[in-house]
């Protein structure tokens, strides 16, 4: 009878050991939180989008890393969607991944994906920290949407002063006809007229078109007139674009009008890797002298940045620029959030306050990541990229920075 008790109770404690060890474990398995990204992988401005994924990825291994280490609950994990740069496509993956439960989007890039997105954050309960929209038209106060790169008046006013410094007096600006784009090209010339210059705006032209025939003999029209004023020295054309200035450089490079006055470009073409793998378009960049800005990287967080390049060159064969390396940035910012918060809040006013806070607080790769009443990047610097030639190998450089 004493060994039948003594059984039952072996037996008893062993259950309890048994749901105790089931109850340990339960409380152990991570709570993984989705973070989707939308970028165009295969379309415009692809060189972004590929970084921006390789960069989500890394990040996701070293917070969750860093989550590991603390003994939190908590775990990333990224799934990437190629938008191709369109705006429809970027709202149906938004619309597919918020209404599958997502509450942090990376992207999108471009600000027409972004301002199609706008009006149905709020409803999806998400945050979206865009990592390349420049549009000041986007500057809203108090909505989920950040923006982890200087809006286009700071862009716009860093080129144009540039532009006037190298003594050019007669600008030329045509763009894409995209919010992004338009942005840029109206702040830029704004700037460049406030410091004295004269500005000719040219209609931007249409996305999806290949033949820029118009487009040519209306810039060599105002060349042509700019230069009797001022003569082909003091002249320049500013081009606002994605990948489809390859297709008006190919066709500018036949006209010598064109090639005689410098160009310059908005950060949507910049480190472009379909612009120095066409020869024509690469020489006609460098027989003009084009630079185009880039969201900048401060020296003095080298340190942190110089290594992300790395590994993401080794994941894509891409450098990275700024805003690539934002995405690592906002990726932390992400998880600090999760961390403040211990969890996501179902609120999204609590989500946004804890969001801003965070980023407030964070000093990542690309340096502070202070926002401002509009949620965009408060300050940045930029860095100017030219192409030249080594040999038979085109290639990206460095070539000065703003002020």
């Amino acid at each position: 009878m004493n060994i039948l008790k003594n059984l039952t109770v072996y037996v008893f404690v062993f259950i309890l050991f048994l749901f105790a060890g089931c109850s340990v474990d339960d409380h152990l398995q991570p709570v993984t939180i989705n973070i989707s990204g939308l970028s165009s992988l295969t379309g415009n401005w692809s060189s972004l989008g590929i970084t921006t994924q390789a960069a989500m990825e890394i990040a996701e291994e070293d917070i969750n890393s860093y989550f590991a280490g603390k003994g939190s609950s908590f775990r990333l994990s990224v799934t990437g969607y190629d938008t191709q740069l369109e705006a429809e496509k970027a709202v149906g993956f938004f619309n597919a991944a918020a209404g599958s439960g997502t509450r942090f989007f990376i992207g999108p890039q471009s600000s027409a994906e972004l301002a199609a997105l706008l009006p149905l954050t709020s409803a999806s309960n998400s945050l979206v920290i865009s990592q390349g929209s420049t549009a000041g038209s986007l500057a809203i106060a108090d909505d989920p949407v950040f923006r982890f790169c200087p809006a286009d008046k700071i862009e716009g006013a860093a080129i144009a002063q540039t532009i006037y410094e190298q003594g050019i007096r007669g600008l030329v600006t045509i763009a894409r006809d995209d919010a992004g784009n338009k942005g840029l090209q109206t702040s830029t010339g704004s700037s460049f007229s406030t410091l004295g210059g004269t500005v000719q705006a040219l209609t931007p032209y249409g996305t999806s078109i290949s033949d820029f025939t118009a487009e040519i003999a209306a810039i060599k029209a105002q060349i042509t007139a700019f230069t009797t004023t001022y003569g082909a020295d003091k002249v320049g054309v500013y081009l606002a674009s994605f990948d489809e200035c390859v297709a008006l450089f190919k066709q500018a490079a036949a006209d010598p009008v064109l090639s005689s006055v410098r160009w310059y470009g908005g950060d949507g073409v910049a480190l472009s890797a379909a612009l120095i793998g066409d020869p024509d378009a690469a020489d006609f960049a460098i027989s003009t002298q084009f630079f185009t800005p880039t969201f900048g990287l401060p020296d003095a967080y080298k340190t942190a940045w110089e290594p992300l390049i790395a590994r993401i060159k080794t994941k894509t064969g891409i450098d990275a620029d700024a805003f690539g390396i934002a995405v690592y940035d906002a990726m932390w910012v992400i998880a600090k959030t999760i961390e403040a918060s211990n969890g996501v809040p179902s609120d999204l006013n609590a989500l946004e306050s804890q969001f801003v806070t965070q980023a407030n607080a964070y000093v990542g790769a690309t340096g502070p990541t202070n926002l401002d009443t509009f949620g965009d990047r408060a300050s940045g610097s930029f860095d100017y990229w030219g192409i030249e030639k080594v040999g038979s190998v085109y290639q990206w450089k460095l070539v000065g920075k703003s002020n």
